[in-house]
């Protein structure tokens, strides 16, 4: 009797898991459309800001979670609203996955605001050591007239700072809004409470204050980048 009532939990548990993960992916196909009226960098470079929601993903169920729902999203823009085709599909997959599945694996092992902090830096730096290589291979495998030399003297001076606003942006929002999204989803019973933050003690205004300066700062970058201010 106790071994049919530990699968009747497991088996629960699994269902609150697949229903999570469904949300995410949906929200994260929801948030790269609205990534649409972002504005552009150069001209090609889109500004997205899904990354937030699969490292949510992450957060709340591990790198092998974020990684699943960035490729599940990657395939089902391709068939839907992508324009760049199996080379856009692969790059979406990159940079959401070299992003979210950092910083999950260290937030998973230091399960604290601090850890946030430090797993979240670690996925900025990883998408843009990841963007700038894979950009340099790519690139001019699908923008007709930009030669790899062309691309390699854009890294520094377009790829370097695109990836650097991008992924800040993401971590900001992701420091936002990781929280919320965690209370909603544990509300819904679709969360166990293990799954939340630990109680730390400091300020939580000031966490705040620093993850909407951390905003601000990027979202500034990015106007910049756009040449609208």
């Amino acid at each position: 009797m106790a071994f049919n009532n530990a699968n009747a939990v497991r088996t629960r548990m699994d269902a609150k898991v697949l229903t999570s993960m469904a949300m995410l992916t949906a929200l994260t196909y929801l948030a790269m459309l609205l990534s649409n009226v972002l504005p552009k960098v150069s001209g090609f470079l889109q500004m997205e800001i899904k990354g937030t929601v699969v490292a949510i993903g992450g957060f709340l169920f591990g790198p092998l979670s974020a990684a699943v729902i960035s490729v599940v999203v990657a395939v089902i823009e391709l068939f839907t609203v992508g324009e760049t085709g199996p080379i856009g599909c692969i790059m979406n997959c990159l940079a959401a996955c070299s992003f979210a599945c950092p910083a999950a694996f260290i937030y998973k092992r230091i399960h604290t605001r601090k850890g946030a902090v430090i797993g979240l830096t670690a996925g900025v730096a990883s998408l843009i050591v990841t963007m700038l290589l894979w950009n340099y291979l790519i690139t001019p495998l699908y923008i007709p007239g930009i030669t790899r030399a062309k691309v390699a003297e854009m890294l520094p001076t377009v790829f370097f700072p695109f990836n650097l606003a991008k992924g800040g942006l993401n971590m900001a929002l992701t420091l936002i809004l990781y929280k919320p999204v965690v209370t909603a989803l544990r509300r819904a019973k679709l969360v166990p409470d293990s799954h939340s933050p630990q109680n730390e003690s400091g300020s939580k205004v000031g966490f705040l204050l620093f993850s909407l300066v951390l905003l601000a700062t990027f979202v500034v970058l990015v106007l910049v980048l756009a040449e609208i201010i």
